[in-house]
């Protein structure tokens, strides 16, 4: 019986709006085991990325109870958890997120400075997953110095390096053209290939596709959830 990494039972999340309380979750279940790779899609205010803030520990549900690896993460503080994003969950954006004045070698290895590793671990990490997504070559180069998709790919192995749980990637490829949105998405294969659990939250089909199981939202509850291969 495989082992769910992430449990969630009626999850719910409300947002006050003047003097309104607008329910943007409704009360969602959902079990997504170790190695699964799962995109979750829905329209504009669907609920989509308020469910990936609090998939990625970056927001606390209004009421039900969210188990990650194990650990009760709905009933958190913020301390905690700080430490379980950088030791669980690594993020992919649609906008990178990079530091701009630093090379790709340090920008991946930032997570494993707040993770408390050595110079030397964090250096010989970094170039091990810099090698991994295909930048061995660009290494000492700054963001501005390379494409949306070698951004993209330094991004990726920044997302890798602390070893997490799951990658959690937002229209990781929305700010690229169809070419390189293709090569970051294979990128995205190989890498649930070798173990990783990734959830992908995207509005296009053709990047859903890539996924093995398509969890769609509508108004704050899940619509459908389907095998997809």
């Amino acid at each position: 019986m495989a082992q769910p990494i992430i449990e969630i039972k009626n999850i719910t999340r409300d947002f006050p709006l003047g003097n309104e309380i607008v329910h943007v979750l409704k009360g969602i279940d959902l079990n997504i085991n170790k190695g699964e790779y799962v995109a979750l899609m829905g329209p504009s205010g669907s609920g989509k990325s308020t469910l990936m803030n609090l998939l990625g520990c970056l927001d606390t549900p209004t009421g039900g109870t969210y188990i990650l690896n194990g650990k009760r993460v709905s009933e958190m503080e913020d301390e905690e958890l700080a430490e379980i994003r950088n030791k669980e969950i690594g993020f992919v954006f649609q906008t990178f997120n990079l530091m701009p004045r630093t090379t790709a070698l340090d920008n991946v290895a930032l997570p494993m400075v707040y993770a408390g590793y050595s110079k030397s671990d964090r250096n010989e990490r970094a170039t091990e997953v810099l090698s991994q997504v295909g930048l061995s070559d660009r290494m000492d180069h700054k963001p501005n110095q390379l494409s949306g998709g070698q951004r993209q790919r330094v991004a990726v192995a920044r997302a890798l390096v602390n070893k997490p749980s799951i990658i959690l990637a937002d229209e990781p490829t929305g700010n690229l053209d169809s070419k390189t949105s293709l090569e970051i998405m294979t990128l995205f294969d190989d890498i649930h290939a070798n173990g990783n659990t990734v959830i992908l939250v995207t509005h296009e089909e053709d990047v859903a596709q890539h996924a093995h199981r398509i969890i769609r939202l509508r108004d704050g509850v899940v619509e459908s959830d389907v095998k997809n291969r």
